[in-house]
């Protein structure tokens, strides 16, 4: 806060001016539906998820229980971003006050990174569950999930304690108009009128951890997996192996890759338009299929879901 009221100080405002979505669209007003749809389809698609998994005994898993971490960590991650800008829209304001903005970047950041380390945590579990059956439910205990699962929490919330004070800390005086439909760390940073390329060095080796960790967990999960798939003489068994994999891999790879595009390539490849359409795929359009992931191609989510239908029409 000290840091801000020394910011407002040395520029004399204390607004950033949102440039977003809809200043680039040529109907804005069906932009603004469209994207309403999809936040009501996302929080609803989790939501309905969440409930199974707590409501039906055969999803009471180590599997089903990261997932509804995931699903849960997807219902905050699109609801930090999009009801302002909706908002914004809908009132006609695109202003967001420092204080605001530093809460909006910690909390996107401590669920981004939540998110990196619960997806290499579900790649662990996979692995255990496909390559150690027999200790399963001893390795992957109730204690160890919640263990895990607290531990994807906080190393999401330590990327959030370090990157946003540092950011929120310098001083802006070369525009305070963020080419972004919400404050994003290089969107903020960019704007700043002081040398920023110490920090933004250290920023691209705090986002390479972030990524090599769960990226490494990851590989060698899958890699272990696939030997032991190899070495299975049931044509069954490697079908379900694969069938419990490729849902996890197929989030991965979509969350995964536009991280790298917004943290790890060179800021040449980037403009603010491309940016912008990256960010609206992670944060908005990825929480609509996750739930869908899991759930069209999951035999035991869909049987519960009929189940639940059932007993509610029976009733």
């Amino acid at each position: 806060m000290a840091n801000i009221t020394r910011m407002a100080n040395h520029t004399g405002r204390l607004d950033f001016i949102l440039m977003g979505l809809f200043r680039q669209s040529k109907h804005p007003a069906l932009l603004s539906v469209v994207i309403f749809v999809v936040f009501l389809k996302a929080l609803s698609g989790n939501a309905v998820l969440i409930l199974l998994i707590h409501c039906d005994a055969h999803l009471h898993s180590p599997m089903y229980f990261f997932i509804s971490q995931l699903s849960l960590m997807d219902m905050a991650y699109i609801s930090v971003t999009v009801p302002k800008m909706l908002l914004d829209q809908v009132m006609g304001v695109n202003k967001v006050s420092a204080p605001e903005c530093g809460m909006q970047m910690f909390l996107y950041l401590t669920l981004a990174g939540s998110e990196f380390f619960l997806l290499a945590t579900m790649a662990y579990d996979r692995y255990v569950a496909i390559c150690h059956p027999l200790r399963y439910p001893v390795l992957m205990n109730h204690r160890v999930c919640l263990f895990l699962a607290s531990g994807c929490w906080f190393l999401g919330s330590v990327d959030g304690f370090m990157l946003t004070p540092i950011t929120m800390s310098f001083p802006f005086c070369r525009s305070w108009e963020i080419h972004h439909f919400f404050c994003e760390v290089p969107a903020v940073t960019i704007l700043s009128c002081s040398d920023t390329s110490l920090y933004e060095t250290l920023m691209y080796l705090c986002c390479v951890l972030m990524l090599l960790i769960p990226v490494t967990i990851i590989s060698s999960s899958y890699l272990l997996i696939l030997l032991t798939v190899h070495r299975m003489n049931s044509a069954e068994g490697r079908k379900k192996a694969f069938a419990t994999c490729s849902s996890h891999l197929t989030v991965v790879i979509l969350f995964y890759g536009a991280a790298v595009y917004t943290y790890m390539l060179p800021s040449s490849y980037h403009t603010p338009e491309k940016d912008m359409m990256v960010s609206v795929f992670y944060t908005i359009l990825t929480p609509v299929l996750n739930p869908l992931i899991y759930s069209l191609r999951n035999k035991d989510v869909m049987g519960a879901l009929k189940k639940m239908l059932t007993v509610r029409f029976v009733l």
